[in-house]
């Protein structure tokens, strides 16, 4: 995860200071890229101790087309809890959701997309199941181009708590000759990415998809690529990001699945214990962290 520390070093020592939503202010840079090679090892974060549970979670939710969150928070994960309060909620205009609800972001819109009904006089919408709809097209046509999938709907962004930071994601098969097999290799895009905090678990959450997609699908993991926009580090994480950079990467850690994956529900059932995290040897929590902005 050298680039990783690299691109936090970027935003430091190189970063515009601006405003933003929170009121706590930022650091950023726009417009960078990171790519990991999955076969030399599972990209967490080794500079401090990234909880994959988390990750594999959030996940879960996401390609199960969750949107209550109190879900996770029953599995003690609360990096939600923030973002869908009664009080965030409200100030959103969001007054009828129930605490504890997304309402249209991430998962819902790769699940249950909303296009506008074909027949005018039906009160009703045509949906679209993007992530089978992209497995079957992986598994029909491998080496096409448009293995997309995007959580991005400008006709419902009101109805998030949060419209999407990692927005985008896309698929891409290669032949590998030498294993007699195809590659998984995917990216996704980021239009805004709180670096220290959520970046690690991001990278996480789309390799832990290359993994379980390729075991599905009967590639092996590839590549993975990150597209970032405005990527940036907020002025409290400062202190962090000079702790963190003290830090010299340690080795990456491997990732097994030991679970076979034949169908979407097999996916779709996976557990935190049929993921097998191996050799991942940290740093422990850096000393200056702050709350996570909301």
């Amino acid at each position: 995860m050298k680039n990783f520390i690299e691109l936090l070093s970027d935003i430091r020592d190189n970063g515009v200071d601006k405003p933003d939503r929170t009121g706590i202010g930022s650091r950023a840079v726009f417009g960078r890229m990171l790519r990991w090679d999955l076969s030399n090892g599972f990209p967490l974060q080794t500079t401090r101790r990234v909880p994959l549970r988390i990750a594999f979670e959030e996940t879960m939710f996401f390609l199960r087309g969750q949107s209550q969150t109190k879900l996770l928070e029953e599995k003690n994960i609360n990096i939600w809890k923030g973002n869908t309060s009664r009080e965030f909620l409200d100030k959103r205009g969001l007054t009828y959701l129930q605490e504890g609800d997304m309402g249209r972001g991430y998962g819902v819109q790769w699940r249950d997309w909303h296009s506008p009904a074909k027949d005018p006089i039906r009160d009703e919408y045509d949906t679209t199941d993007q992530i089978a709809d992209l497995l079957k097209g992986l598994k029909d046509d491998p080496y096409g181009r448009r293995h997309v999938v995007t959580g991005w709907n400008p006709g419902e962004l009101d109805q998030m708590a949060l419209p999407p930071c990692h927005m985008l994601h896309m698929y891409s098969v290669e032949a590998d000759f030498n294993v007699g097999m195809g590659k998984l290799n995917n990216s996704f895009v980021m239009r805004s990415n709180d670096v220290p905090y959520g970046l690690p678990f991001n990278i996480a959450s789309y390799a832990l998809i290359n993994h379980i997609f390729a075991k599905y699908l009967g590639f092996i993991p590839g590549e993975l690529v990150y597209f970032g926009w405005d990527v940036h580090v907020y002025q409290n994480q400062l202190e962090m990001v000079n702790e963190i950079l003290e830090r010299t990467p340690r080795a990456l850690p491997t990732l097994r699945i030991n679970k076979d994956l034949t169908t979407f529900d097999d996916i779709l059932a996976l557990q935190w214990e049929d993921i097998e995290l191996i050799g991942y040897d940290p740093y422990p929590d850096v000393k200056n962290k702050p709350e996570m902005a909301v």
